[in-house]
């Protein structure tokens, strides 16, 4: 019988949620910047976790300092928290990351640009 090769499985991020929610979905998008594009200050009615899948991310939630995301990073941003920068950090490269809404049954909003 031939061994097969180990998975490994390899942990990329622990994000506590701010306040406790029900979890009834998740919708799970991904989502693609052009060259240099930022997104925009905005929130978020509920949490987000993501994953960035190819180029870098300049990521800042307000009050905390600027951090930038490369391929293989894991994010989170808190529900109603002002995310003050997500942008595309390459002015040459697209950028796509994956993100996770946690949803409860009525949730329907994703997004709210300030």
């Amino acid at each position: 019988m031939t061994e097969l090769p180990e998975i490994v499985r390899t942990g990329l991020a622990t994000s506590v949620l701010h306040e406790a929610k029900r979890v009834a979905r998740v919708e799970v998008t991904q989502i693609s910047l052009p060259p240099g594009r930022a997104v925009g200050a905005h929130t978020h009615p509920i949490p987000v976790v993501g994953y960035v899948a190819d180029g870098r991310i300049r990521f800042e939630i307000d009050g905390q300092p600027e951090q930038e995301l490369a391929r293989g990073f894991a994010f989170y941003e808190p529900a109603n928290t002002r995310i003050a920068r997500f942008d595309n950090a390459s002015p040459t490269e697209s950028a796509t990351f994956i993100a996770f809404y946690l949803l409860d049954e009525s949730d329907r909003e994703l997004i709210r640009m300030l």
